[in-house]
């Protein structure tokens, strides 16, 4: 007994001497995923004023809004590669600089004249931007696994994943004045000109916990013994080789396979948001753009609060003596029920009624969207940026899926019901991948090969 409490004391002591270095860690990682999907939603707000002054057609736009998923996807594991490789410190850096300058070079497009020239350029720039995001969310993970323990861990990738919908709060209105008090062009030029300059200030912040400047023994010392892992991949000692074998064992396990198609499932709706939603305010639900701007706040902030909840909720449980399993599990699937509200909004005809259910739909979906804390949690520690890099392609082939369905849908009914129902049943197809399929969630162990 004697002996507990020492190690009690001892432990409530290196609690109240370690410094607080990983909260301003995930602070920057939290602005830098603000500003991720502040870049992706630039031309679905500008979308309808360009479609008008262009004239590009629903299925083009569909089409062009596809193109960044495309290169997300396809970079994906070669971006998770660079992780292990390189380290996120760098890999992030050179990430955020090239998407913030071509997102620039999009409010330059219209320059080019004729309709084709347009619609490529505009279809290349935003398959470039897809392809210079496709290190961050890997990143983020290989960072919070790196930096926070095992019980802080949902709480933080909650934190940075809920910067999606913080986003929205903060740049969906500034967008939409913009776009009503200046031009669409102005858009990309403000939110790429404040990437490039952020992109030098993460240099400044990030570093490996070991390689920190401010940081303090006792901190390493914490985190290291509640299960981070600390290494973001800056360290020069030897690596062990990533093969092709190490990821057939990832594609054959039923746990990360069914983590993987959850996140497409969860992304269905993420693309929904930053694709046609501002559309389906304007064009179905006659607002503004600047109207939409505001209309899609309370969505946003909404998933935003839900986003932070699930985390604390699920982290709280760990704490509790709960397993990891149903500690990351029971938030995931109570979320997702929330989120099939979305289908509600073809059956109320009140804009405050649509603004209700589309927020009920995106707090649950923040609720449950604790696939990176799952990553975090399961990835082989010899290759946390590839798994990420893995998760984060086959989610983000929603990108490339959902936007070219709806626009499909459109062209042939008119209306957005089908498009809700269609993206309401993914959040079904979520629950059924982490109830039926994921199992016991637990550290991937790579069998060893010759």
């Amino acid at each position: 007994m004697e002996n507990l409490q020492t190690t009690l004391a001892d432990t409530g002591k290196q609690k109240a001497q370690h410094t607080k270095t990983r909260y301003y860690i995930l602070a920057m990682i939290f602005i830098i995923t603000a500003f991720n999907y502040g870049d992706r939603a630039t031309l679905s707000m500008a979308a309808a004023p360009m479609s008008a002054e262009l004239g590009i057609q629903s299925v083009t736009m569909g089409y062009i809004f596809s193109a960044f998923a495309w290169a997300y996807v396809i970079g994906q594991i070669p971006g998770g590669w660079l992780l292990d490789k390189y380290g996120a410190r760098k890999v992030y850096f050179w990430s955020l600089f090239l998407w913030s300058f071509f997102t620039i070079l999009i409010g330059f497009t219209h320059v080019l004249g004729s309709i084709s020239s347009i619609v490529f350029s505009l279809f290349l720039l935003r398959f470039l931007v897809g392809l210079s995001e496709s290190p961050a969310f890997p990143g983020n993970s290989k960072i919070a696994a790196a930096w926070f323990p095992t019980k802080e861990r949902g709480t933080a990738a909650a934190i940075f994943n809920s910067s999606s919908y913080f986003s929205t709060v903060i740049f969906a209105p500034l967008m939409g004045w913009l776009v009503a008090t200046m031009h669409w062009q102005s858009i990309f030029w403000v939110m790429g000109g404040l990437g490039i300059l952020l992109s030098f200030i993460w240099l400044k912040v990030i570093y490996s916990p070991r390689e920190h400047p401010t940081v303090n023994p006792k901190e390493v010392e914490y985190i290291a013994a509640e299960g981070a892992l600390l290494d973001m991949g800056e360290s020069n000692t030897a690596k062990e080789k990533i093969t092709w074998a190490n990821v057939k064992q990832l594609l054959a396990s039923r746990m990360m396979l069914g983590i993987f198609i959850g996140q497409y499932c969860v992304n269905t709706l993420t693309y929904f948001f930053l694709t046609w939603f501002p559309v389906y305010l304007v064009k179905e639900r006659h607002l503004s753009i600047l109207q939409a701007g505001f209309a899609a706040v309370a969505p946003a902030l909404c998933g935003f609060v839900g986003g932070i909840l699930g985390g604390l909720i699920s982290d709280k449980l760990i704490r509790m003596d709960k397993s990891l399993t149903f500690s990351r599990k029971l938030p995931i699937v109570v979320g997702f029920v929330l989120s099939t509200s979305i289908i509600m909004c073809n059956y109320v005809s009140s804009h405050a009624a649509i603004i209700f259910f589309m927020s009920l739909s995106f707090f649950g979906k923040g609720v449950g969207s604790l696939g990176w804390a799952v990553m975090s949690d399961v990835a082989p520690k010899e290759m946390i940026g590839l798994s990420g890099g893995m998760m984060n392609a086959f989610g983000n082939t929603a990108g490339i899926v959902t936007p070219i369905v709806i626009g499909y849908i459109l062209a042939m009914t008119g209306s957005f019901n089908l498009a809700l129902t269609y993206v309401g049943i993914h959040a079904v197809g979520a629950i059924l991948c982490y109830t039926v399929i994921v199992g016991k969630i637990q550290r991937f162990q790579l069998k060893t090969t010759v």
